[in-house]
């Protein structure tokens, strides 16, 4: 449970519901009187017709004394104190600095759990809904890789690739969930467990819909825009060409992110999207080293240093560099690379862990593929 909500924060929230979670009415209001506490005096409301404030606001605003909208405002607060661990403004240390130079950030977030999240380094993962179980598998494997770099996985929390990437990066502590209701409703339904292992897991949830918001359909574009824009990259991974996802990757494109995404059987049109996007300039990956290297913020995560080929090959022993340059970024079997490489199996074997020990490899399932 929270703190106390204070004098400002409850000013905020009233204003956020005022006017319904308009962000152009609510940044018109608080620029011109200057804080929500102000544009909501009995005073400053009588001007609000003066600024062009669209009257169904203005009619909400007039009977913001009235019992039923106090009783309303009641039942917010009392929602936020029961199921929030914090909440933050732009005014507050807490607020995602990735979020602060948009003009379209929402005034307050609500949220459970982890709030170091909130400011660590992210990237997205984003893809259909209705995502193949390669599709899962691929959301997984990378969000499970950035995790383990030390990036935190955001994503909406949807079915399908939203779901396998919090999955992935569940077990490092690393995932972060941004919702398009409210603090206090989870959707889809059937994710409760999922959002419980987050929270038990050190991840986060956030949103910025008041409590007993329910998914609406115009707000999963305004989450969208969040959940790019507190990342340092976007990774799509299996979108067909009406998803969602192509819409956050033009959010993110906007926002000046760098959007990556992983390409698909030309035939396939759970690929097409994907496909779409790397035609319009987005960079075709089949790693997520590759998101990491290619990644034009320079974060620096703990204990982890993007490290670039040619670096490598001079940390290569000269007897592991031609097995070195036989792995590729797609796993590969023992039986395989045997055959290819030409060395019996027993040599292999002591020299992948050899590689795999600088790390220049890693071992997955029983395969090999480039660390």
């Amino acid at each position: 449970m929270q703190q106390p909500i204070s004098e400002d924060q409850a000013a905020i929230i009233t204003l956020w519901y005022l006017v319904q979670h308009s962000l152009s009415t609510y940044y018109k209001l608080t620029d011109f009187f200057g804080h929500a506490r102000n544009a909501i005096t009995p005073a400053n409301i009588a001007k609000w017709p003066l600024l062009k404030i669209h009257s169904s606001h203005i009619k909400r605003a007039n009977k913001l004394n009235d019992a039923e909208t106090k009783k309303i405002l009641n039942l917010i607060f009392q929602s936020i104190s029961t199921h929030c661990d914090f909440i933050c403004t732009i005014d507050d240390d807490l607020y995602p600095t990735m979020l602060q130079p948009y003009n379209d950030k929402p005034p307050i977030l609500f949220g459970q759990g982890n709030t170091k999240l909130l400011n660590d380094p992210s990237i997205a993962i984003i893809g259909s809904r209705k995502a193949s179980k390669l599709g899962e598998k691929n959301s997984y494997d990378f969000s499970y890789y950035f995790a383990e770099k030390g990036y935190v996985v955001i994503s909406g929390l949807a079915e399908g690739i939203d779901q396998a990437a919090h999955y992935g990066a569940v077990s490092h502590q690393k995932t972060l969930a941004v919702m398009a209701t409210g603090i206090d409703i989870t959707y889809p339904k059937h994710h409760d467990n999922l959002r419980r292992q987050i929270l038990k897991n050190s991840g986060t949830i956030i949103t910025e819909f008041l409590p007993q918001t329910k998914p609406l359909q115009f707000n999963f574009p305004r989450r969208n825009r969040l959940v790019s824009g507190m990342s340092i990259s976007v990774v799509v991974i299996e979108a067909s060409l009406h998803s969602g996802s192509l819409g956050t990757a033009k959010i993110a494109a906007e926002q000046g992110k760098d959007v990556f995404a992983t390409p698909g059987y030309i035939h396939n049109p759970l690929y097409e999207g994907c496909h779409e996007l790397i035609r319009e300039g987005a960079t075709l990956i089949f790693h997520p080293e590759q998101v990491i290297e290619d990644s034009h913020f320079a974060f620096v995560i703990p204990n982890h240093q993007t490290t670039h080929i040619d670096e490598k090959d001079s940390a290569i022993p000269s007897h592991l560099k031609k097995l070195y340059n036989d792995l590729s970024w797609h796993a590969q079997g023992i039986d395989e690379l045997s055959e290819k490489v030409n060395i019996p199996i027993a040599q292999l074997t002591a020299e992948l862990m050899e590689l795999e020990l600088l790390g220049l490899c890693i071992h997955q399932s029983g395969k090999y593929l480039r660390g």
